[in-house]
């Protein structure tokens, strides 16, 4: 490990401003809804990705646009007070990014969520913020936020839970076309983000205990039809609870996890310089209870699937998806799911992390089969 700390200082400023700049043209993670007239001169003024200044230049941005929802709400105009709203909610999910790993940062993430459930009175189908009781160790939270939403029209509807990775939360995820398939959305944080109630870790699937009995307690929500998606480092728990809780689940998609390889140190240094342009190992670390890269290059190893002996086991439904040259996690660990355990469904696509657009439309045709 001691060879390890020369590789995680800043990437320059200069590759750090263009991938953001490209990001924020083509409205890309984590650009939802800001205006690129807006956050492009921010971004040209970084000195930095100082915390504590990211956070502060980028939630200037949203006091403008709370107001301008305000006046709409005022005015009966739900559907501008949505727009406004939602914008003023991406400054400080921005101001946020990748986590809100410093106190400038956690208000903002607070500001955003607050931001956000503004925006979703207006959505259809509604928001319904719920929390699960979580039967914790000592100094874990005893609760585990979820944001629900139901198709209309539907009794009692099957249920996708979605969550992300280490810079995507539960407010975040794609919801509209499962439920325009009429399947009912709960989205949820992993392990170690956002409002879940404990770090990540070697048994940190114990969450999804408290998700799947919450859902058996709702008599509108179909507990024998469930599956599961996790984004990127939550596809790595989506593998996992594919074998630990197979029995309460009916499909599982890993899209764009990993499982192996990508805790090797060779391919975190490696990765440190890839396509994701902020701090990698370092925000992998803080969801995981590490404070520093050189931390998670020791701790990582302790995650493997492999060594952890699960792949062997039988499993859910499983498909994979990833894009073949993904510079965050290595196809390599794609494959590894393939050679063990159950036979498993797997779709890769040309290009980097995550396999690109093309692959909600083939995940939400393959949940639609294995959920009936």
């Amino acid at each position: 490990m001691a060879n390890s700390a020369n590789h995680f200082g800043p990437r320059p400023m200069d590759e750090v401003k263009k991938e953001l700049l490209s990001r924020a043209k083509e409205m890309r993670n984590p650009f939802l809804h800001t205006i690129y007239e807006e956050v492009a001169p921010v971004i040209r003024d970084l000195k930095s990705v100082e915390r504590e200044e990211w956070a502060r230049v980028f939630s200037a941005l949203a006091a403008p646009w709370e107001e301008k929802a305000a006046r709409a709400e005022a005015d009966g105009d739900g559907s501008a007070a949505m727009k406004n709203y939602l914008i003023a909610y991406d400054c400080c999910h921005l101001a946020r990014y990748p986590a809100p790993n410093s106190p400038g940062k956690l208000k903002a993430y607070r500001k955003s969520q607050e931001n956000y459930l503004k925006a979703a009175r207006y959505f259809d189908p509604s928001v319904e913020r719920v929390e699960m009781p979580f039967r914790g160790r000592p100094g874990e939270g005893r609760v585990s936020v979820g944001l629900l939403r139901k198709p209309k029209g539907a009794e009692k509807p099957q249920v996708v839970i979605i969550w992300g990775g280490i810079d995507a939360f539960k407010e975040e995820r794609p919801t509209e076309p499962y439920l325009r398939a009429g399947m009912a959305t709960l989205c949820i944080d992993m392990p170690g983000v956002a409002d879940a109630p404990l770090a990540g870790s070697e048994d940190g699937e114990r969450l999804w205990d408290a998700v799947l009995d919450w859902i058996g307690q709702r008599p509108d929500l179909d507990s024998n039809h469930v599956g599961i998606i996790g984004g990127s480092t939550g596809g790595y728990w989506a593998t996992k609870v594919a074998h630990t809780h197979r029995e309460r689940i009916r499909a599982a998609v890993n899209h764009g996890g990993p499982a192996h390889y990508a805790f090797a140190e060779e391919w975190i240094i490696k990765a440190q310089r890839g396509e994701y342009p902020f701090e990698l190992a370092e925000t992998l670390a803080c969801a995981f209870g590490r404070s520093s890269a050189e931390e998670w290059v020791e701790y990582s190893p302790r995650l493997s699937l492999l060594d952890q002996g699960i792949l062997n086991h039988p499993c859910a439904p499983l498909l994979c998806v990833n894009g073949v040259n993904d510079s965050v996690f290595p196809i390599a660990d794609m494959y590894l799911l393939l050679e063990h355990g159950d036979p498993k469904t797997a779709r890769f696509f040309p290009g980097g992390h995550m396999g690109g657009g093309g692959a909600q439309a083939m995940i939400l045709a393959w949940l639609k089969e294995n959920l009936r």
